[in-house]
């Protein structure tokens, strides 16, 4: 049974609007509410389990994801929810070992997510052009111990990348337009790129310029809407998250003037 060890990231849960990560420390203490849950409480106990706090409330031991650390990260820019980024990893086939650019750092929850998917044998290289949103993404990948697997690189991708035959390339700019030549080079023939864009006329333009460098183009919209569960009540939720972006999909193809190896059978 795995229990918490001294200095260790937990998520504690009291319900489903009030949840906090903490380290579980000796001699520390976290204040709520609810009362005060004695940290060092924590260590030695089984994920799962659950602390009294001062008042008597009931807090749940439980192991803290990706998604939880992501969420818990100074946000200076919008980011990326879970339903897109889910679905980009899913549909760039991102892996470990995979080498992957990614354009746009922002405040680094895709680049955190882009990294925990590669570890421990593949890395992201990403591009941010505002240096005080590089130094963030920077701090919170080493928060949640990424920044082994990712080069931040304070440059404007539009001046193009410094790496190449990569396997998968990621675009979250204003203008990613303008990127779609430099994508076309970087990009291992035959392989995926996605692109995050909130507006229809931003899809429109990105597709133009994948014309004659791209097939298998597609854009969609990432839409979930929860459920409110009690016996003989349960209906959708009254709000939901509805449009934040639309991800457009792609696979590089080799022009005519790029070299292609045939088969000898």
């Amino acid at each position: 049974m795995r229990v918490v060890t001294e200095g260790e990231i937990v998520l504690l849960y009291l319900n489903e609007k009030k949840k906090w990560l903490v380290q579980a420390r000796s001699g520390k203490e976290f204040h709520t509410h609810v009362g005060v849950v004695k940290l060092e409480e924590i260590v030695g106990s089984p994920f799962g389990s659950s602390v009294k706090s001062t008042l008597g409330f009931d807090f749940h031991i439980l192991f803290p994801t990706i998604r939880d650390q992501i969420l818990s990260s100074r946000r200076p820019t919008q980011v990326l929810y879970d339903k897109d980024i889910g679905f980009v990893l899913f549909r760039l086939g991102v892996t470990s070992g995979s080498v992957v650019i990614e354009a746009g750092t922002g405040s680094g929850a895709m680049t955190a997510s882009l990294a925990n998917a590669v570890k421990p044998e593949g890395h992201v290289y990403s591009y941010e052009i505002r240096s005080e949103f590089a130094e963030i993404a920077s701090r919170n990948l080493a928060r949640l111990r990424l920044e082994k697997y990712v080069t931040i690189k304070n440059a404007d991708a539009r001046a193009g990348f410094g790496e190449s035959d990569v396997d998968a390339i990621f675009v979250d700019l204003g203008d990613p337009w303008d990127v779609i030549a430099s994508v076309h080079a970087a990009l291992k023939g035959g392989h995926p790129m996605a692109s995050f864009s909130p507006t229809v006329n931003q899809i429109e333009r990105t597709v133009q310029a994948m014309k004659g460098k791209f097939v298998d183009v597609e854009t969609l919209e990432c839409l979930v809407r929860n459920m409110r569960v009690e016996e003989g009540r349960t209906r959708p939720a009254t709000t939901m998250i509805g449009h934040t972006g639309y991800l457009t999909f792609a696979r590089k193809i080799l022009e005519r003037s790029e070299p292609s190896v045939r088969s000898a059978t």
